[in-house]
């Protein structure tokens, strides 16, 4: 089921199917673009690409990066994917960039704060706006990494916003989900949130060098101590916690042994094979609520009446119970 062109000179599917299997960068930026669109015609289009990309290219390491502000996860993706382009591995980053709840405005500047990987042949970094989406994650996230993976990157990095309990979204669509944690911070444990500790497969005290070497050995000790209380994510893996310096390189050849020692791990046990299955579930459920959001906000009356009860429910005049009720009236839902 081909596209055709339209009188915009829009590829049509098979271009943007040959172009991101020949790794042209330029149709790759293309093909993501047309995914984020919100636009119903780009959103048609898109799904038809990813069913025709569906199984094409390699099963890529999938690896997800989240961390407090500060704790370096920029600097330290930008290292580990220049050791891994190094190693003939092609690297994807899909760098989530935080929208301002204020304006709407995003920076989007993630390959200023990636230089190496932003000139490397063999990487590709796209940074996208969250849109005030929960779970430090787009969207069409999910999306993007099928289609950067059909063009053969096998290690797609996915780097999220912040720390917090709406950040474990993404555990719930990556292969490994490592913690980047900062020494010397005061009260360490909270440094990453509970939630986030009993997803990790893995926690990174950071800047673990100079003056701050020290501080990050006793971090370290302190998660270990954490981690051994908690059940872990996989009956199948025990998560390490290891120190690492972006500044000098150093314990990246383990955090990636350790990666490649998970995979194996749990390819062994079926898990991985099973994981994948039980996400490509939870993404449909995620996206038959995102449809039907959109739907029922798209509704006339609702779209009027909304504002109006929001304000009340504000001031305290209607419970939102009262007032979920009554939008489920006006979309035509009756009543329980």
């Amino acid at each position: 089921m081909a596209a055709t062109k339209n009188q915009g000179g829009e590829l049509t599917l098979d271009d943007y199917v040959a172009g991101i299997e020949a790794g042209d960068r330029a149709t790759l930026a293309r093909a993501i673009t047309l995914v984020e669109s919100t636009n119903a015609d780009h959103r048609k289009r898109a799904q038809e690409l990813l069913q025709a990309l569906l199984g094409k290219g390699a099963q890529a390491r999938r690896i997800g990066i989240t961390g407090p502000p500060g704790v370096g996860k920029s600097t330290m993706i930008d290292q580990l994917g220049t050791n891994l382009t190094a190693k003939g591995h092609r690297v994807a980053v899909l760098a989530v960039d935080p929208t301002s709840a204020r304006t709407g405005g995003s920076i989007l500047g993630d390959k200023t704060r990636m230089p190496r990987l932003a000139q490397d042949d063999h990487a590709f970094i796209r940074p996208s706006p969250t849109s005030g989406t929960l779970g430090g994650v787009t969207k069409t996230t999910r999306e993007t990494m099928g289609v950067v993976e059909a063009a053969g990157f096998d290690v797609v990095l996915v780097e999220t916003v912040g720390v917090g309990q709406s950040e474990t979204a993404v555990a719930g669509m990556v292969d490994f989900f490592l913690a980047l944690a900062l020494a010397g911070a005061g009260d360490e444990l909270q440094g990453i949130k509970k939630g986030v500790i009993e997803l990790a497969d893995m926690i990174a005290v950071t800047k673990a060098d100079g003056d701050n070497e020290t501080r990050a050995n006793q971090a370290a000790a302190e998660y270990r101590t954490a981690l051994h209380i908690l059940t872990p994510a996989s009956p199948n893996w025990s998560p390490p916690v290891i120190t690492i310096s972006s500044n000098e390189n150093t314990g990246f050849d383990e955090l990636w042994q350790q990666i490649e020692a998970h995979r194996e791990a749990l390819t062994k046990s079926g898990e991985l094979e099973a994981k994948r299955r039980d996400q490509a579930v939870a993404w449909l459920h995620d996206m038959v609520r995102s449809r039907l959001e959109h739907i029922f906000r798209g509704h006339k009356g609702v779209a009027k009446r909304l504002p109006e009860l929001e304000t009340l429910v504000r001031a305290g005049e209607v419970t939102p119970a009262l007032a979920v009720q009554e939008l489920m009236q006006i979309f035509g839902f009756k009543a329980d």
